[in-house]
């Protein structure tokens, strides 16, 4: 009972650490958007395979001996991608070291020789495709330490700042450091000046407000609209949030404002 409460307690802190390091995403029940974005993954080794969030099958990476193998569902789905076979679209993707994308599960198993992580990830859409799969990072003797099994995971996987946490935090430290000493109060109170005239009529209207269109580049949106409050960027999309709104580039420029 002791060893049982203790293996739970291990992995209660594993789970712990690695979930305040990577924060989950949530996407819609369907899978074909997000609903609330959370920690932007970078990859760091090659040769990652995730199949379409349309499909019903599953895909599981384990890394082990510093690559990555598939289970039998992952392999069949990357035979029809590669051969085309029976008409069937590609339903799989093979993602490299350097690309990004979103976690929206972090579990932690204590099974004894299955023991490990398992991630689940999701993409943001590539050529109209989100994809999916699930990572398996294997313990090698029984629980490690929470910092040893952050370092495991890292070693696939590593979750970038958040901007908004940073500028927040920026701000607040210039706010503190450049906030002027009050003033005294005036020794008396001076006259009001006076009212100046109202402008003569001009009969030329007024300038239309600026506004964000489509085929904008991110300096044009934010000389309309100022910085954002999070940018989140995942293969040739980035995402600006605004208070009221996000606009949505591809490539360089806008392709949606929702």
């Amino acid at each position: 009972m002791a060893a049982d409460a203790e293996d739970q307690g291990g992995r209660a802190a594993i789970q712990k650490k690695l979930e305040s390091e990577y924060a989950l995403t949530k996407t819609t029940d369907d899978k074909s958007d997000i609903v609330t974005a959370g920690a932007v993954l970078t990859l760091h080794k090659d040769k990652l395979l995730m199949s379409a969030a349309s499909s019903s099958s599953s895909c599981t990476n384990t890394f082990k001996d510093e690559k990555f193998t598939q289970n039998t569902g992952c392999k069949a789905n990357d035979m029809f991608r590669r051969f085309g076979g029976l008409g069937h679209p590609s339903t799989t993707r093979v993602f490299v070291a350097g690309e990004k994308f979103w976690v929206t599960k972090v579990e932690v198993k204590d099974e004894g020789a299955n023991s490990g992580v398992v991630m689940e990830f999701f993409t943001d859409a590539i050529n109209d495709v989100r994809y999916k799969s699930s990572l398996f990072v294997p313990f090698k003797d029984g629980l490690p330490p929470p910092d040893e099994a952050l370092k495991m995971v890292q070693e696939v996987v590593t979750a970038a700042p958040a901007e908004d946490a940073k500028q927040g935090g920026q701000q607040s430290q210039q706010t503190s450091a450049s906030a002027p000493a009050p003033a005294p109060p005036p020794a008396a109170e001076a006259a009001p000046p006076p009212i100046p005239p109202p402008p003569p009529p001009t009969d030329e209207p007024a300038a239309p407000p600026a506004t964000v269109s489509l085929g904008q580049t991110p300096d044009q949106v934010v000389a309309v609209l100022g910085q954002p409050l999070r940018k989140a960027k995942v293969g040739v999309k980035e995402i600006y949030s605004y208070k009221d709104m996000k606009v949505i580039f591809v490539n360089g420029k806008v392709k949606d404002i929702q």
